[in-house]
Formats: structure tokens, C-alpha cells, sequence
């Protein structure tokens, strides 16, 4: 999915425009498109596979189509672009759900994402739908312990992004980088992208960390979901989470975190730096789970997932001495270093970690030179945490619709 260079100059000023209607500086000596590129969109060459998606196309031809007619309107016949604005919300049962608005042209009650999570009502058993319009929303979007039952509702994943750029060392820390934070309980999101456009850090650059979004609230779900950003993108935090049909983009570590969650159906891709033919260097992972101990049932698992993208990248890394993640039915391309798995360097894990495969494809899936520690998994073991009961998903999880 190529986009050529006048493409990719106009999708970047979409998100340009947001930039500078929130005040934020671009420094004298740069252009546009380079301060875009150098602020963290180090993914957007014409070659890309995965350019269209990091802030895809859709975007821009949605955003600028909708607001040129806008002015038009306005300029000519001084009609508001507003007048044709018709939200196809989903058919509710008003007595358990309600809906709030969000569009960024002013044709809702609120334009921000933020304004209507604040509005939704402290610890109500209702579920809040907020319906969300195409379009870029540039704002940190907090989801506190209070607002439980919230369903964010965009209008597909390639059209409707939340997007920030902070990282460690603006927020004090990793965990407080997200451009989205959840703490509540029972959030969904649907059918929109989760963004954070931080500069992406070289090798070793201490602080540049940052999360796209946190999910720190138990029975989470996600479907149709983009999670974009290089280093700690989604940070899987804690709590029960399923994530279905989703597109995750990083470099390191780009699903971390100690949560108990199941990843279905899900692409993840690298975009660490291409290596050399031949090459053994390893310069990307696509998890660092954070189990810290033996009585702790957390853990990551993937089922009929794809892993590609750029790199030589390890499944996972030993972030804590007990990490366990699991890959079945996985097909992975030869990004994947051959020995698979990481121990963080610190032998006295590979007792205590647990890093499992079964029935995955493709030239990554070859397990003759995986580390001593990895596991070749068979049907039981397997199956224990690809069921839906590994998230007690009988409990809480309701179907899409």
C-alpha cells in the first residue's frame, strides 16, 4: 500500500494543522513535513508497507474533503457544514445506554474527546457511548476509575485517531505518557485509532518511551483498533483485556505491561530499522510482559495473529522474572530472530519465565535454534490460554454488536 510523496505530504498536514491550532511551535529552520517526520513519523517513507496505515489516507481525504466544503459552504451561501451532518448512531435501549456526541467541526455537543468523557456520570450502572466523528483529535484523553461503562465509538480505525506526543521524559514516566488513559472499569473502544507521535528514540536514548494508550482498567475489550508509536505503544497495564481484529504498530516493547489478555486475530507489526541481509543483530521486540511473581495469573496471548513489518525482533523479552506469553496459530515472517525469546540477560529468569508456541507458521515460526527456555506447547497447554476463559470472558465480555 504505497502512497506517493505528494500523498504523504498531505496526510502529514492533517495532522500539521491539528498542531498548530493547539499553539504548539514548529522551530524556525524546518519544514513542515520534516518536523512532522522528525517528531516521530520516522515510518513514513514512500516504501513503507505500513505507511497508509500509521495515519492512513482516509484521514486526510475525510478531514480536508469535509472541511474545504465547509468553507465553501460558508463562504458562499453561508449554509453550515453542520446542516448535512447526519451521525449514524447504533440503535440503543435508552433505559441501560446513552450516547454523547464528539465532533471536531463543532456539529456535536462537544469537539473534544475529552470534554465528553468528563460529562459522562460518576459511577453509573449506564453504559455511555461516545460516538466519536471522523477526524484527528489531538488532546491526552483520560479515562478515570469514576467513569466506568464507557464505549469509545469511531468511525473505523483508518478515519478516527486520538493523538498525542508526549513520552517519559514530558510526563515523569513511562506510564503516565499515553496519549489515551484508561483506569476505569468495563471500557470499549470500537473502530478507531490510538495514536502517540513522539519523537522515536535511537538506540539507548533514555526517557523517549512512548505509550499510545494505557489500559489500566479490569474487562477491557477492543475491536477493529489501531495502536500506533515505536517504543511502549500499548501498555497492556493490568486487568482483563481482549483485543479482536486490532492493528498494533511499534519497535520495542510495543505491547508491554501485566495484564491478562487475549490478542485475536490481531496484526502486529514492527517498524524497527531494516537489517542487513545475514545480519544477527537484534533490534526490536514485540513484548516485554511484566509478571512478577508465580502467584500472579497474568499473561499475553495471541491467537491466529500475523507478526511482520521491519526488523529482526524477539516475541518477547523478560520485563519481570515470571513474563509469560504465549503465540498459537501464529503466522510469523522472518523478522523473528531465531532464537525467538530474551531473558533480559539475566539467566536465573529462564527458570521462572514462560514463553510458549504452538502451531504457528511461516519462516519466524521455525523453532529449531529457540533459547533453551522456550516452549514448544501441546494441546492442553495450549488451549488453556487461547479458551476465553483465560479472561473469565463468560463473566463480562459481550458481543461486538
Amino acid at each position: 500500500m504505497n502512497l506517493q510523496k505528494h500523498s504523504l505530504a498531505a496526510i502529514l498536514s492533517v495532522i500539521l494543522a491539528t498542531l498548530i491550532s493547539r499553539q504548539l511551535t514548529i522551530p524556525n529552520n524546518e519544514t513542515s513535513l520534516n518536523y512532522l517526520k522528525n517528531i516521530g513519523f520516522k515510518t513514513f517513507s514512500t516504501t513503507s508497507p505500513i505507511l497508509s496505515l500509521f495515519i492512513p489516507n482516509k484521514i486526510y481525504k475525510n478531514h480536508h474533503r469535509h472541511n474545504h466544503q465547509c468553507h465553501r459552504t460558508k463562504k458562499k451561501t453561508g449554509i453550515s457544514i453542520c446542516n448535512n451532518f447526519t451521525p449514524k448512531f447504533p440503535t440503543i435501549d435508552t433505559t441501560t445506554t446513552s450516547i454523547l456526541c464528539v465532533d471536531g467541526n463543532g456539529c456535536c455537543n462537544f469537539t473534544t474527546v475529552q470534554s465528553a468523557v468528563d460529562a459522562v456520570e460518576v459511577l453509573s450502572p449506564k453504559r455511555t457511548i461516545i460516538w466519536i466523528n471522523t477526524g484527528v483529535y489531538f488532546e491526552k484523553v483520560t479515562v478515570p476509575k469514576t467513569k466506568a461503562n464507557v464505549t469509545f465509538q469511531g468511525q473505523g480505525f483508518e478515519s478516527t485517531a486520538i493523538v498525542y506526543n508526549d513520552n517519559a521524559n514530558i510526563s515523569h514516566g513511562t506510564f503516565y505518557s499515553g496519549s489515551v488513559q484508561v483506569f476505569a472499569p468495563n471500557f470499549i473502544a470500537k473502530n478507531l485509532s490510538f495514536m502517540n507521535v513522539a519523537p522515536i528514540p535511537g538506540p539507548g536514548i533514555v526517557g523517549a518511551q512512548a505509550v499510545a494508550i494505557r489500559i489500566a482498567g479490569d474487562e477491557a475489550a477492543f475491536w477493529g483498533c489501531g495502536f500506533f508509536g515505536a517504543q511502549d505503544t500499548l501498555h497492556d497495564d493490568r486487568g482483563r483485556h481482549y483485543f479482536k481484529d486490532c492493528y498494533i504498530q511499534g519497535s520495542i516493547d510495543f505491547v508491554f505491561g501485566n495484564g491478562r489478555s487475549i490478542y485475536e486475530n490481531c496484526k502486529l507489526i514492527s517498524m524497527a530499522n531494516p537489517v542487513p541481509v545475514g545480519s544477527k543483530n537484534v533490534n526490536g521486540a514485540i513484548t516485554a510482559h511484566g509478571r512478577a511473581s508465580n502467584d500472579e495469573n497474568s499473561g499475553f496471548a495471541f491467537d491466529n495473529c500475523f507478526v511482520g513489518g521491519t526488523g529482526r525482533v524477539w516475541l518477547g523479552r523478560a520485563w519481570r522474572p515470571f513474563s509469560r506469553v504465549i503465540f498459537a496459530y501464529t503466522t510469523m515472517t522472518s523478522i523473528i530472530a531465531p532464537e525467538g525469546w530474551n531473558d533480559l540477560n539475566d539467566p536465573t529468569r529462564d527458570q521462572t519465565i514462560f514463553y510458549g508456541e504452538y502451531k504457528c507458521t511461516g519462516e519466524g515460526a521455525n523453532t529449531t535454534l529457540r533459547t533453551s527456555y522456550a516452549q514448544n506447547l501441546n494441546d492442553t497447554q495450549a488451549s488453556s490460554f487461547i479458551n476465553m476463559s483465560f479472561i473469565d470472558a463468560d463473566q463480562w465480555l459481550q458481543p461486538f454488536a
